[in-house]
């Protein structure tokens, strides 16, 4: 049982971890928190769901769609909700917060819209396919899921560390005056990282919809609330808090619901995030104010 609890806390962390890099991303770059990065999150989902249950498509070309869909997503909310803002005078430090508040909102009617009310069926072929490992059961579902969650953020943080543009997109975020002065077009950077993230979004789309068998197109939101509130733990900007404090937050939910009492899963989850915000102001990874004024 506890082992079985793990394995379904890990899954689940993974994917959380998944949409905080999404914020983590366009925070570190834009310095903004990007409140329709969960709506982008739950098209991805639908995209996925549609692709699987009307065209039969395979995991991969669900994957592939929702990618595609979400990237263009995220071009055009930099394109028309953000750049638009950038580096005008007068313009409030809040005002590229509520523009996304704005896309957030725009969004979810528009997926009630296309897509209606209520929950709709996300079926997988191999949803039933389990192996049986000593005492412990794991699905292959489950084992999906972690696999391209891993590839994921490994990838990612290879490229963020090893790739040209990755050390650009760094570099960005480090200072966006000094890196347009070294030559690179930081635009094209800034809308490129709104482009990964928003991908990175639809992934997660698609692999809850694995996980939990359906969608809806009020998902959006709890997520968005859980990947802002994950990346405060880990540290605002730091890659490595994401996808800690998505663990953290996916086994807290996992063994409050094996354990505990279901009702309370998200109170435990933010009650266990404040408690090491107390501890720990800045996160986990990340850096405290007076390290920063050093700097």
């Amino acid at each position: 049982m506890f082992f079985e609890q793990l394995i379904n806390g890990i899954t689940l962390g993974s994917i959380y971890a998944i949409v905080a890099l999404g914020y983590t991303l366009v925070f570190g770059v834009l310095d903004i928190i990007n409140m329709a990065h969960g709506e982008i999150f739950m098209f991805g989902a639908f995209i996925g769901m549609l692709l699987i249950s009307r065209f039969e498509a395979p995991v991969l070309v669900a994957l592939g769609g929702a990618i595609l869909v979400t990237a263009a997503m995220g071009f055009l909310l930099e394109r028309l909700a953000l750049r638009p803002l950038r580096g005008r005078r007068g313009v409030s430090p809040l005002a590229s917060l509520i523009s996304t508040i704005g896309v957030s909102i725009f969004l979810e009617n528009l997926a009630h819209h296309l897509f209606g009310a209520g929950n709709k069926p996300f079926p997988t072929s191999f949803g039933d396919i389990q192996f049986t490992i000593g005492p412990v059961n794991i699905y292959l579902v489950q084992i999906i899921i972690l696999a391209i969650s891993i590839l994921l953020m490994v990838g990612l943080s290879t490229w963020l560390s090893k790739a040209k543009a990755g050390k650009a997109l760094r570099a960005t975020a480090e200072n966006l005056e000094t890196a347009s002065l070294l030559g690179i077009n930081t635009d094209r950077i800034i809308t490129s990282t709104v482009v990964v993230a928003s991908s990175m979004g639809g992934i997660a789309g698609v692999l809850v919809g694995m996980a939990f068998n359906y969608v809806n197109n009020q998902m959006g939101l709890p997520m968005g609330l859980k990947g802002l509130a994950i990346i405060i733990m880990g540290g605002m900007g730091s890659v490595n808090g994401a996808m800690a404090g998505g663990l953290i937050l996916g086994l807290s939910e996992t063994f409050m619901v094996a354990y505990g009492h279901s009702g309370y899963r998200d109170a435990i989850a933010f009650i266990a995030i404040i408690v090491i915000l107390l501890i720990r102001p800045q996160g986990l990874f990340g850096q405290s104010l007076s390290a920063e004024r050093k700097a």
